[in-house]
């Protein structure tokens, strides 16, 4: 199973796969789910409806594409807030990565449920 990042999607919508160049790409997407191969959560959702374009009325219309957070999910969330403590991480990227944000939960879940995480987030060495 494949968990996206909302940089994936908004990527592909912006650069390679807009929705009006290749609409197959989102159709893929769909067919995908519902195969029960890939989806996202509910925190991802809410990052693109703050948008006005089309991806955000696509993730309006596409609501059981984003998965609610469960308590296997939560279960890791101490775990994985202490292997981000023990890594050499600035102060201010330790705030940014364990704050209520998807990238938190996108790890959480992908560790409760054994999922890929599909993200163009990259490690960013510092200075």
């Amino acid at each position: 199973m494949y968990l996206v990042d909302s940089n994936v999607l908004i990527e592909a919508k912006n650069r390679y796969y807009a929705f009006d160049i290749a609409p197959g790409f989102w159709e893929w997407l769909e067919r995908a789910h519902r195969a029960g191969r890939v989806f996202s959560i509910e925190k991802v959702e809410e990052e693109l409806l703050r948008g006005d374009d089309e991806l955000a009325k696509w993730a309006q219309g596409h609501h059981s594409f984003f998965r609610q957070l469960d308590q296997r999910t939560t279960q890791y969330f101490s775990r994985l807030s202490e292997w981000a403590r023990s890594q050499n991480f600035r102060p201010a990227a330790l705030h940014e990565f364990t704050a209520e944000v998807a990238d938190y939960l996108l790890v959480a879940f992908a560790a409760a449920h054994s999922c890929t995480l599909v993200t163009n987030e990259v490690p960013v060495k510092p200075p």
